[in-house]
């Protein structure tokens, strides 16, 4: 496989500089960078939190989905099963996949409630309609979300509106046939108060990966009223998404042929879902030293992925095998549905009060995901013994979600400096009620209660142009629904368990700025592939006794000139499971042989994430940007084979921004984005899985391969 070694990555890695988002003002100006603080949140939690403002977005928003938007912030790996950003899409943190890290739309939880995943792709060109975009590493404050475990990233939509009415056009067109259409348009606050803001995005793509396309709808709707000392905002958020499947990668041997390659051929091998948010949103301001929040919300989301069966058994079904003659028939090619139709709905509150340096934030939520999961047989080619629409299986979930929080913060002045210091504690409420198996290993309506205290406590000290801070926190993360279904009372999984501290520095010149952050996550019971099958004869997920991820991340600026500002970061780390056993089907005897390992690996997360941004304004008007990525090579499973790995990559983009003044409009910008200009081939992603057959250890490896150099070109216009 080819690679590319530039020159620049020496500089890249140099380790006294690191990334910093947003635009070169609210790099070097600590007023700027306070501003956009989420209330309640001591400054503290800042230095392990990096903001993209809409300023930002605008410049890197041509189509992608949002984790590539974030793709330049520190300890961050993104991948798309597509291979060109659009359609399903991921991002991982410090190692951490979107299961664990907590994420929000103005405070209200994304997640789903039973996979834990979040899936971008039903909210499609969701940055457009952000006003910031702001990822917090490591566990956080309990205001950052119930569920915060590895990082929180929460996404603010026009929280503050705009004092002008305006209209805007936004037309990309790239590689793959990739367009992108977005209509928006605000009223500006108008002399009542009152807002309406609007959005309207249509996505498509062929994809990198052959058949992979994307047709998304987005829309988002928002009215709101700004008073004095109250806000209401009501809004809604729909997505509607229609992908062809990429979800089996590409196997290893296929890949060296072909990086286009598509397992699928079946010509509606598609997912198709729908889903739609309603917010209500409420702030007041009592005095000057109470205010209050209270935010409902509703999620509906419906829809189904297709898939053709070849030679699939009558019995996996629940159906009798065909009889003609005297001929007995087990198999046959189907096509069937699997159908996800689920309402989420609940409501977050808090109250803040400051007396003097003390400042008391209450808060805590409660919400209640019911989901129907059922499957169809659409056709099948023998289809004898099955009903029209026959539903192969049916059952519900049911998951309550309660937490209740008090954070106290003050400060000191101490000499010539401010000392700030907080406490957390957060208590957190889990039933869920699912069809799954008892201990006789029948298929039963079973319950699960979990209850966790999340303790959490933080201080910094400034003085003059630095400042050092430290952050501890305790949070638990329970297993998913997967976990529960396939176990019973004896093999389920226990919950997770993170003992997160942080330690760093920061100081801010006058034309630079640097941070340095190190980092401890020791896990205990963290849920883990080992391939193990348990009572019920599937694979899971195991709680390994202990683990960890420790590392350090710098990051920071530099205003080379006054035309060329250079940002970027490098995270190293270490990320260990001390003891990790696997299980390998032994084909040849039916049984599985277990494999111990001492001090491996921990997959996905390596131990080497570098990023680098140069950008050069000759004009005001016009912008060069020279984007760089390195990471390390990361484990497929934690064995920590050498044969069962993602290779190294360093990826440079190329990135330019034109201001046209044209007369009768408020802008006109042209922007250019060119990914992986050397056109290095990589994977970002993907599995394995191992056996044993013919008394020989074998495996395959599966990976999502991205696109070479490709291109997208957009046109914004603003009236």
């Amino acid at each position: 496989m080819k690679r590319h070694v530039l020159s620049l990555s020496a500089g890249l890695l140099v380790p006294c500089l690191a990334l910093a988002q947003g635009s070169v003002d609210s790099l070097l100006q600590e007023k700027e960078i306070e501003a956009v603080t989420v209330t309640g949140i001591p400054y503290i939690t800042e230095l392990t939190r990096s903001t993209l403002k809409k300023a930002d977005l605008e410049k890197r928003n041509y189509g992608q989905d949002l984790p590539f938007l974030l793709n330049f912030t520190p300890s961050v790996v993104v991948y798309s099963d597509a291979g060109a950003g659009i359609g399903y899409t991921g991002i991982r943190v410090r190692g951490s996949d979107a299961t664990r890290i907590n994420t929000t739309i103005n405070g209200i939880p994304l997640n789903d409630p039973e996979s834990h995943g979040v899936f971008w792709v039903d909210l499609p060109d969701l940055a457009s309609s952000a006003q910031t975009i702001s990822l917090q590493r490591g566990v956080g404050t309990s205001t950052n979300g119930a569920g915060a475990f590895g990082a929180s990233l929460n996404v603010q939509t026009f929280a503050e509106p705009t004092n002008e009415p305006f209209a805007e056009l936004n037309h990309s067109w790239g590689s793959f046939n990739t367009w992108k259409h977005t209509l928006q348009a605000s009223t500006g606050k108008m002399k009542n108060g009152f807002v309406v803001d609007a959005r309207l995005s249509k996505i498509t793509s062929d994809g990198f990966i052959e058949r992979a396309f994307s047709d998304l709808l987005g829309v988002y709707l928002s009215a709101g009223y700004y008073g004095k000392k109250t806000t209401l905002r009501l809004l809604t958020l729909q997505g509607r998404e229609r992908t062809y499947q990429a979800w089996y990668g590409i196997r290893e041997d296929i890949l060296k042929e072909n990086r286009r390659f598509n397992f699928y051929t079946y010509d509606n091998q598609v997912d198709n879902y729908n889903q739609n948010h309603y917010q209500a949103i409420l702030d007041h301001q009592f005095n000057e030293k109470l205010k209050a929040n209270v935010s409902l919300f509703y999620v509906k989301g419906f829809g189904y992925y297709e898939e053709f069966r070849e030679k699939d058994r009558f019995s996996r079904y629940g159906l009798p095998d065909v009889v003609i003659g005297n001929t007995v028939i087990q198999r046959t090619d189907l096509i069937r549905r699997r159908w996800l139709d689920n309402d989420f709905y609940g409501g977050i509150y808090s109250i803040d009060y400051t007396q003097k340096s003390w400042n008391f934030t209450l808060g805590g939520g409660w919400n209640r995901y019911f989901g129907k999961h059922f499957g169809e047989i659409i056709w099948a080619e023998i289809s004898k013994n099955i009903p029209i629409r026959y539903r192969y299986y049916d059952n519900d979930g049911i998951k309550v979600d309660f937490n209740q929080f008090l954070k106290v913060a003050n400060e000191w002045n101490i000499g010539t400096g401010k000392l700030s210091a907080f406490a957390d504690a957060q208590y957190r409420y889990i039933g869920y009620n699912f069809l799954g198996f008892d201990q006789n290993l029948q298929n039963t309506q079973q319950e699960i209660e979990l209850h966790f205290f999340n303790p959490k406590a933080g201080a910094d000290f400034s003085w003059g142009k630095n400042r050092v801070y430290a952050l501890w926190g305790i949070a638990h993360r329970e297993p998913n629904r997967k976990d529960f279904v396939n176990s019973t009372p004896a093999s389920r999984p226990k919950a997770e368990r993170l003992n997160n501290l942080e330690l760093g520095y920061s100081v801010a010149w006058s034309k630079a700025n640097f941070k340095v952050n190190t980092f401890l996550m020791d896990y205990t019971n963290e849920l883990v592939l080992t391939g193990q099958v348990n009572d019920v004869g599937a694979y899971i997920r195991t709680n390994v006794p202990r683990s960890r991820r420790m590392g350090v991340e710098l990051e920071g600026n530099w205003q080379l000139t006054k035309k060329l500002l250079w940002q970027a970061n490098l995270t190293v780390s270490q990320n260990k499971i001390p003891e990790f056993t696997e299980y390998v089907d032994d084909y040849d005897n039916n049984t599985q042989v277990a494999i111990t390992y001492q001090n491996v690996d921990i997959s996905f997360s390596p131990r080497l994430i570098a990023a680098s941004q140069l950008t050069f304004k000759p004009i005001n008007e016009f912008e060069i940007g020279f984007l760089s990525k390195y990471v390390g090579k990361q484990y497929l499973d934690n064995t920590q084979n050498e044969q069962r790995k993602l290779n190294a990559f360093f990826v440079n983009d190329l990135r330019l921004a034109y201001i046209l003044p044209v007369k009768g409009l408020k802008q006109l910008q042209v922007g250019l984005l060119v990914n992986n200009i050397f056109n290095e081939l990589y994977e970002p992603n993907g599995y394995t899985f191992s056996y044993i057959t013919r008394g020989e250890r074998a495996w395959e490896n599966y990976y999502y391969p991205q696109a070479g150099t490709n291109f997208l070109l957009n046109i914004a216009i603003r009236l």
